[in-house]
């Protein structure tokens, strides 16, 4: 799996962070930066949990 993000939709709003901090960070200029753009299987539900709490739909999944 491998984390997808649309750069002309994110905000940096931070919800991610705030569902999974260990793969994704907002920094002081509000530029939102993936710690891990291919996380491990076993944290699937986690970081599903956190793209799917993006607002602005910049986030998906891909297999």
């Amino acid at each position: 799996m491998r984390i997808d993000v649309d750069r002309d939709k994110c905000e940096g709003l931070g919800m991610c962070e705030s569902m999974a901090h260990e793969f994704f960070e907002v920094d002081d200029d509000d530029v939102m930066h993936v710690l891990d753009e291919q996380p491990a299987e076993e944290h699937r539900k986690v970081v599903t949990a956190a793209v799917n709490s993006c607002p602005v739909l910049a986030l998906s999944l891909v297999d």
